[in-house]
């Protein structure tokens, strides 16, 4: 492997000047690789002859643009049969927030100094800090996936997080002692204002969730079974995203039970006489081996949970 300069002149007598890396991959091909300073050139070969020992090495030409591999990353996620919430999350950090800024780019090319440029196109872009996040945990996904094909020797995307680590987690575990009410969470006074002027068929849904703590797909999953009227319990045993297709809770101690207050309860026990019946677990439901209690239909959202 070596470092040389290329010196040539153009058409119109304008000399130029690149550094080109000259190397036999794997398979004994010769590669070459052009650069424009020389301190990049040698990065490169110094990784490169690395990659090239440990048989991991890909070259750009045999290699595949982040776009490309993004349609195989989708391609394996529907062949693992994730949730369809899921995929279609996915496609869409895909189409909106990936390719548009550095789809064209071809693979081996990306760098820790390359994604921390993406994360500033991002913010620049008026994206929240928390759709980068997801997004950069996306694209990590999809570098996962590009690297067990063989298209890419490195998941920049994880050696970035690997050097934030822990001082990421230091200040996520300072920041969560330090939700501030009226801010993060509503006022003891906004709480009742909102218990006030609930009516109707929200009113159980919505005091469940605000005492209850449930998300958004816990309540579309809740059965009837699973909320004991005369302990005053709630039991969380499956979840169900926006299309209301049913799976189990994301951890183990997602599956819980759930103290609920005489209020919440009252409100249940009056939505059960009123619940429709083919809800209410006395009939066959019409999606699923489930009985719902119709937080389903009203919990509906775009996004799960």
């Amino acid at each position: 492997m070596s470092v040389r300069k290329r010196t040539w002149t153009t058409p119109k007598g304008v000399e130029k000047s690149a550094w080109v890396v000259d190397y036999f991959d794997m398979a004994g091909k010769r590669r070459l690789k052009t650069f424009t300073k020389k301190k990049d050139a040698d990065a490169f070969a110094a990784t490169a002859k690395v990659e090239v020992r440990e048989g991991v090495h890909v070259a750009d030409s045999a290699s595949a643009t982040i776009e490309e591999a993004g349609k195989l990353w989708i391609a394996s996620a529907r062949a693992a049969v994730l949730e369809r919430a899921t995929i279609e999350d996915y496609e869409r950090h895909l189409r909106m927030h990936i390719i548009p800024f550095i789809g064209p780019s071809r693979l081996p090319s990306l760098s820790i100094a390359k994604i921390r440029a993406f994360e500033d196109q991002l913010r620049e872009a008026d994206r929240s800090a928390a759709m980068i996040k997801k997004v950069l945990v996306s694209l990590g996904s999809l570098l996962a996936d590009a690297q067990e094909r063989g298209l890419v020797a490195r998941n920049v995307v994880r050696d970035m997080k690997g050097r934030r680590g822990s001082g990421e987690k230091r200040q996520e575990k300072r920041q969560k002692g330090r939700l501030k009410v009226g801010v993060d969470i509503p006022t003891r006074e906004e709480v009742k204002a909102l218990v006030g002027i609930l009516t109707g068929r929200w009113r159980p849904l919505i005091l469940t969730a605000t005492f209850c703590g449930l998300r958004a797909s816990e309540l579309r999953g809740l059965r009837w079974q699973d909320v004991d009227l005369e302990k005053r319990e709630v039991r969380v045993h499956q979840r169900a995203d926006r299309f209301n297709d049913i799976g189990r809770p994301k951890s183990i101690s997602g599956e819980r039970t759930v103290p609920a207050p005489p209020m919440v309860i009252n409100a249940l026990r009056e939505w059960k006489l009123s619940c429709p019946k083919k809800d209410s677990g006395k009939t066959p439901p019409a999606k699923g081996s489930w009985s719902s209690i119709s937080f389903s239909r009203m919990a509906q959202g775009r996004s799960s949970s």
